[in-house]
């Protein structure tokens, strides 16, 4: 990784700081980006006393396109090629509300930032030699994709249903139809697992769909003793980011036990995936080709 430039998003804590870490111990020049800007700071400094590679950070607001407009000229005024992108960024909302540009927060952070950015970043993913894109899901992202409720307009939260595992399946789709759209960039999406970060931590009780939460204190008090490890929780993104055994390869899928697995069927649906492609090209008036 030496020499080589990676941006990561949602990395001033968690498995997204967890990977930027890996990545600039192992010689890469990392940009953390984070909402924050004095956590943004102080995470990079950290990093930066102990790793190989140069690491800085960046702030922005991936809600909304103006923030992430932004963030991909900051980028290009930084560096003049872009060899990793890692979407780590995500959220959990309790309820249903809009960002400023009326998009439903969820599928904005988890799914539109994610496509967005891979959107405007091209040309300097394109600019490096073999780059990748890797996108992180979460949850529980192995249900059928709701073209209808794709903003949570029908439903935000049900008895197994919550929209950030909808939107997390999404995220899936969008990443499958993405690799299929390019040639010269991989586009695969990894798995942590279930992880302790800061963000389940702050996540209320009524994000949960209303059969888990019986178990979601268990959990919490569970938390900081079994799924406390991110290091263990980062290892699929680092891999796809950093290993010479998957040069080359796109449109794949890995688990948290950084195996290739198959993509769940409800992200191959074509109605859903076509839906969720085309409401992304739709809110952020842009496209990969």
């Amino acid at each position: 990784m030496h020499g080589k430039t990676v941006l990561v998003t949602g990395s001033t804590a968690g498995i997204g700081r967890e990977t930027a870490r890996a990545l600039a111990l192992r010689g890469a020049h990392v940009t953390l980006v984070g909402r924050d800007p004095d956590r943004a700071g102080t995470a990079a400094g950290e990093l930066s006393r102990e790793a190989a590679g140069e690491v800085t950070a960046l702030t922005a607001d991936l809600s909304d396109m103006t923030g992430l407009r932004r963030l991909a000229e900051q980028v290009a005024e930084r560096y003049d090629r872009l060899d990793v992108l890692i979407n780590n960024a995500g959220g959990m909302n309790a309820e249903r509300r809009l960002t400023r540009d009326g998009v439903e927060a969820t599928f904005a952070v988890n799914v539109l930032a994610a496509y967005a950015l891979t959107c405007l970043l091209l040309p300097m993913l394109r600019a490096a030699d073999a780059a990748r894109v890797i996108n992180v899901t979460g949850g529980m992202p192995d249900g059928t994709i709701d073209p209808a409720n794709l903003q949570g307009e029908k439903r935000f939260v049900g008895w197994t249903f919550a929209q950030y595992n909808h939107a997390k399946t999404a995220l899936m789709a969008m990443s499958h139809r993405f690799a299929s759209q390019l040639e010269g960039v991989a586009v695969n999406v990894a798995y942590p697992g279930h992880a302790y970060t800061p963000g389940n931590q702050a996540t209320p009780m009524r994000a949960f769909p209303y059969l888990y939460r019986p178990v979601a204190p268990l959990i919490r008090l569970l938390g900081p003793l079994l799924l406390a490890d991110m290091a263990k929780a980062s290892r699929s993104s680092i891999y796809l980011a950093s290993s010479p055994q998957v040069e080359g390869v796109t449109g794949a899928y890995f688990d948290a036990k950084v195996r290739r697995v198959a993509w769940p069927s409800g992200v191959l649906d074509a109605r859903g995936q076509e839906a969720v492609w085309s409401l992304c090209e739709r809110l952020s008036g842009l496209s990969p080709v």
